[in-house]
């Protein structure tokens, strides 16, 4: 009798933590903290000798789904909508006004990593025409 109830107080206190659904955490405006064109780090937030200065600029808000705003390294706003994957591993931005040079009014990113309330870490999945065709990377946080 002693073994099951102690079982049982153990099986009902090990319950795992809840997970914050990705779609909620990342829907707020974030900002570059740091951000790679190719392999290059051309952005660090407070940075003094960044190559990219303009990335300060850069901005992802997703915080009113499903409407997104993309602004650029040129400061050029960029609206759509997003969604996520099945798998929650890529940001899909669609039906983008206007529409970005080279795409079909698409631009996608790969989740590196698992998102938190302070830090979101993508990687297009396209070259991107505005930096020169290359991969970028971006570590994002709240604005």
């Amino acid at each position: 009798m002693k073994k099951r109830l102690l079982l049982l107080l153990l099986l009902t206190s090990c319950r795992p933590q809840t997970q914050e659904p990705v779609a909620r955490l990342l829907a707020k405006v974030w900002k570059a903290r740091e951000v790679r064109e190719s392999t290059t780090l051309v952005y660090a937030e407070g940075g003094t000798a960044n190559i990219k200065p303009g990335y300060v600029r850069f901005s992802l808000d997703l915080s009113n789904p499903p409407r997104a705003v993309l602004t650029d390294i040129d400061g050029k706003a960029i609206t759509g909508t997003w969604t996520l994957s099945i798998d929650n591993k890529r940001l899909i931005l669609s039906d983008l006004v206007p529409q970005p040079t080279g795409t079909v009014s698409i631009i996608e990113y790969d989740i590196r990593d698992e998102p938190t309330e302070s830090e979101l870490h993508l990687e297009r999945t396209a070259e991107s025409r505005k930096t020169g065709n290359s991969l970028n990377e971006y570590r994002l946080i709240p604005k």
